[in-house]
C-alpha cells in the first residue's frame, strides 16, 4: 500500500530497484548512480515526513502495514500468555490482553487489535470494542493489581463500537467505570497510543501514570471524517477538520495531554517493526524505573492531578 504523498518516493525506489537489477543482470558497474539515487531518496523521505500535514499523519496511523498491538507484544516480550473473556458475556476479540515477560519482569498487556484481512477485521470488529471488551480489560487490570504487576495498554481504535446491542449492554457505563477504576489502580500504568486514539473508545484504557504517543498517531474526541460530517454534512472536509482538531502527537504534547512522543523509523512504524518495538520497549522500561520509585499513594495522587488539570480554563 502506497499513500498519495508517498508516491514520489515509491517511484524513485522503483527506479532504484530497476537500476540494481540492470547492474546485476548485465554485470555493469552502476554503483555511483545507485549511491546518488539512494541519497536522493533519503533526502526526499526526510523532507516529506518532516512536513506531513495532520491529515497525512492520520493516514499514516491507519496504514495497512502498520503494526498492531499483538505485533508489538510478541516482539517486546520473551513470552506472552493471552487471557480471554469478561466472565459475563463473551470474549471480545477487539480487545486483547494477557501476561508478558519483559526482561524477566511480568507485566499485564491490554490493547485494541485490528485485523489484517477482511475475515480478521470482521472477527476483530475493526478494533472497535463492545462493553464486554472494556469489562475484560478491567478484569485484567484488577488481576494485575492483585498480583502487583504493572499494566501496559496499547491504544489503536477508531472508537468504541456504536451499535444498538453495545448500547443495550452498557457501553457508556463500561467505559466510564474503566476510567474511574484506572485512576486508583495501585500498580504502575503506562498507556501508549500506537495508531488511532478516538474518543471514549481510546480513553477507556488510557488513564495512566505515563501516556505516550507514537510519532505518527492521533488522539482526539472525534475522527476527522466524523467531525467533517457533523460540521459540513460531508466527509469532503476531513483535511480541514484534522487541522482544526489539532490531533497529532506534537499537538497533544504541546497541550500537555500526553507525557512524551516515541519517535518512529523514517517512513513510519511499519518500515521497521523490530526497531520500533525496541524503542517502545526502552520507553516502557525507563518509565517503569521511575514509577517503581514512587509509592502507590504517590502514583495515584499524581495520576488524578494529571487528568484533573486537563481542559481547565482560567479566565
Amino acid at each position: 500500500m502506497v499513500l498519495e504523498f508517498e508516491k514520489p518516493i515509491a517511484d524513485l525506489e522503483q527506479k532504484l530497484q530497476e537500476m540494481k537489477d540492470l547492474a546485476r543482470g548485465r554485470n555493469i558497474d552502476l554503483s555511483k548512480d545507485i549511491s546518488s539515487l539512494e541519497g536522493k531518496i533519503l533526502a526526499l523521505k526526510k523532507e516529506t515526513f518532516a512536513n506531513l500535514t495532520r491529515w497525512q499523519r492520520v493516514q499514516l496511523s491507519r496504514h495497512a502495514d502498520r503494526p498492531y498491538a499483538l505485533d508489538y507484544i510478541y516482539e517486546i516480550t520473551n513470552d506472552f500468555i493471552e487471557l480471554h473473556g469478561d466472565r459475563t458475556v463473551k470474549d471480545d476479540k477487539a480487545m486483547i490482553g494477557g501476561l508478558g515477560d519483559i526482561d524477566g519482569r511480568t507485566v499485564m498487556f491490554i490493547g485494541q487489535q485490528k485485523g489484517r484481512n477482511t475475515k480478521q477485521r470482521q472477527e476483530r470488529n475493526f478494533g472497535m470494542a463492545n462493553p464486554e471488551g472494556y469489562r475484560k480489560a478491567l478484569r485484567l487490570m484488577k488481576m494485575a493489581e492483585k498480583f502487583g504487576k504493572p499494566i501496559i495498554t496499547l491504544i489503536d481504535t477508531p472508537g468504541a463500537f456504536p451499535g444498538i446491542e453495545a448500547e443495550e449492554r452498557g457501553q457508556g457505563e463500561a467505559i466510564a467505570r474503566n476510567i474511574k477504576e484506572m485512576f486508583t489502580l495501585k500498580v504502575p500504568v503506562i498507556c501508549i497510543i500506537i495508531g488511532e486514539g478516538a474518543s471514549g473508545g481510546a480513553l477507556g484504557i488510557a488513564i495512566g501514570d505515563r501516556v505516550f504517543m507514537l510519532e505518527n498517531t492521533w488522539y482526539s474526541v472525534i475522527s476527522p471524517e466524523s467531525c467533517s460530517s457533523i460540521l459540513w454534512r460531508s466527509w469532503d472536509y476531513k483535511e480541514q477538520a484534522a487541522e482544526a482538531l489539532k490531533l497529532t502527537s506534537t499537538d497533544m504534547k504541546s497541550n500537555g495531554l500526553v507525557d512524551d512522543i516515541i519517535p518512529e523509523p523514517l517512513g513510519g512504524a511499519h518500515k521497521d517493526i523490530k526497531e520500533m518495538s525496541k524503542t517502545i520497549k526502552k520507553a516502557i522500561i525507563q518509565a517503569l524505573k521511575t514509577l517503581d520509585k514512587q509509592s502507590p499513594e504517590e502514583r495515584i495522587s499524581q495520576r488524578i492531578d494529571k487528568f484533573c488539570v486537563m481542559g481547565v480554563v482560567v479566565e
